[in-house]
């Protein structure tokens, strides 16, 4: 799943889960860094997700007009 862009749901989830385990502690700090670094990209994943419904809500708003 390296190389694959997840859904926009898995993606929101597994960052959800993300944020849990780094506010509930008892990480390390190389644990902490990996897990900070993988909600980021969750959530660039998610932003661009985002973007591209907006794209499409636009575009068809625009085509109604």
């Amino acid at each position: 799943m390296a190389d694959e862009t997840p859904s926009y749901e898995a993606a929101r989830e597994e960052l959800v889960e993300v944020v849990r385990r780094l506010e509930q502690g008892g990480t390390t700090l190389e644990e902490s860094l990996a897990l900070w670094e993988r909600g980021e990209k969750l959530a660039r994943t998610c932003q661009e997700w985002l973007d591209g419904a907006r794209k499409k809500l636009d575009a068809a708003l625009e085509a109604e007009d």
